[in-house]
């Protein structure tokens, strides 16, 4: 019987219930992982995805955790350590975009996403590491337009996932002696029900890909459990472009 590359690790996903979120909790759940999962408010949806991942035969906790508000994030690693004895894989997927004008955006505007994209994954990465051992794995979701900003009003979003970058790359360098690797994935246009392919910006960012298309919230999953995996082992301190070739 072959063993899933995952048995006996536990997995968090933040902002889990829908999207790339949830593909990737289900995808982690495949190869063997335990996995907890966060979301903000369809607590219907949630419970959905949690059935998926029982489905599979592994244990799956859903806990309701707005990303800008620190104290939930906090308790969201705690809780998953308390619920199933350990931490071995972080992914920091919640995200919040607010597209416009520069002159458009408020300020109100700037805290919310700044709180949710850097100081979510600022904070879970923190509360993980004091609780990952060897073998740990801390996985950032950031965007295409961290790398290649191809059209205008997208000021704001940029700003927080490029932060990411700087974010993983201290990370890799910081927990690496300690056998912890940090990897951050630029997604491009994924169909989700936040960017949907049938959208109506969506032949404009089609066509800025090389591939002439949309991805697939799987094809980002993919990459995320090779990351977590035994494949992932010697990765750290990388940024990989999941993004039909958006960025070259």
């Amino acid at each position: 019987m072959t063993t899933a590359q995952l048995d006996g690790k536990v997995a968090l996903v933040t902002g889990g219930s829908r999207g790339i979120g949830e593909a990737v909790a289900v995808r982690l759940a495949e190869d063997g992982a335990d996995v907890a999962f966060t979301y903000r408010s369809e607590e219907a949806r949630a419970a959905l995805v949690a059935e998926r991942i029982e489905k599979l035969g592994r244990r799956a906790w859903a806990v309701r955790a707005d990303s800008a508000d620190t104290a939930a994030v906090r308790a969201s690693v705690d809780g998953t350590v308390e619920r199933f004895g350990r931490l071995d894989i972080l992914v920091n997927n919640a995200g919040l975009g607010v597209l416009g004008p520069i002159e458009g955006i408020s300020e109100e505007d700037v805290d919310r996403v700044l709180a949710v994209n850097v100081r979510a994954p600022f904070i879970a990465a923190q509360a993980a590491a004091g609780r990952m051992t060897e073998g740990g794995r801390i996985i950032s979701i950031g965007s295409c337009m961290a790398e290649r900003v191809a059209f205008p009003g997208g000021s704001l979003y940029a700003t927080s996932k490029a932060a990411l970058t700087g974010l993983t790359r201290t990370l890799a360098r910081e927990l690496g002696p300690r056998g912890i690797t940090a990897n951050l994935v630029h997604p491009g246009p994924i169909d989700t029900d936040m960017n949907p392919a049938d959208g109506e910006s969506a032949p404009m960012q089609a066509q800025l890909t090389s591939l002439g298309s949309y991805g697939r919230p799987a094809d980002i999953a993919a990459t995320v459990a090779h990351l977590a995996g035994e494949g992932g082992r010697y990765v750290t301190g990388a940024s990989i472009a999941v993004d039909g070739g958006f960025a070259v």
